[in-house]
């Protein structure tokens, strides 16, 4: 029987170098192997020291990994949600949903953004989440700048 993955949950600085290797090794499994785009997958922001991981953890495996950035928007604390992605064999499961629940039950009612890959605008929408701007291709990607006011 499969154990419940369990959601965890560290600030950047606190997380121990095997948890981030196995965050970044899931992020580049899903992002530059699986969906065949080269880009730059470490971009410094993820040890800032507000910077926020969240990820679920199943059979010592993580299965879905989310990063939540505080931004400073005209002397606004805002955040940005980034990096999700599920492990293919793990999707189906709830486990996005559960994640994003999660960071944006920390983020409350604070504006909230992210660059949704295109197919995934609707999957977006269910949380709160609504267009704000025109598609625009990055790393050779449609993406939706969008907004959780």
């Amino acid at each position: 029987m499969t154990a419940t993955a369990a959601l965890k949950r560290a600030w950047a600085l606190d997380l121990d170098t095997s948890t981030l290797y196995a965050l970044l090794s899931l992020r580049v499994e899903v992002f530059v192997v699986e969906q065949a785009c080269a880009y730059p997958e470490l971009d410094g922001r993820d040890l800032l020291s507000d910077t926020r991981h969240f990820w679920l953890e199943q059979d010592g495996r993580v299965v879905c990994t989310l990063r939540l950035l505080e931004e400073n928007v005209d002397g606004v604390t805002t955040y940005r949600i980034g990096r999700l992605c599920t492990e293919r064999s793990a999707r189906g499961k709830g486990h996005t949903t559960r994640l994003l629940r999660a960071a944006l039950a920390e983020v409350g009612d604070a504006t909230c953004r992210i660059n949704a890959q295109t197919y995934l605008v609707d999957m977006y929408g269910k949380h709160g989440f609504v267009a704000d701007g025109e598609e625009f291709v990055e790393d050779g990607i449609p993406h939706v700048p969008m907004r959780r006011p």
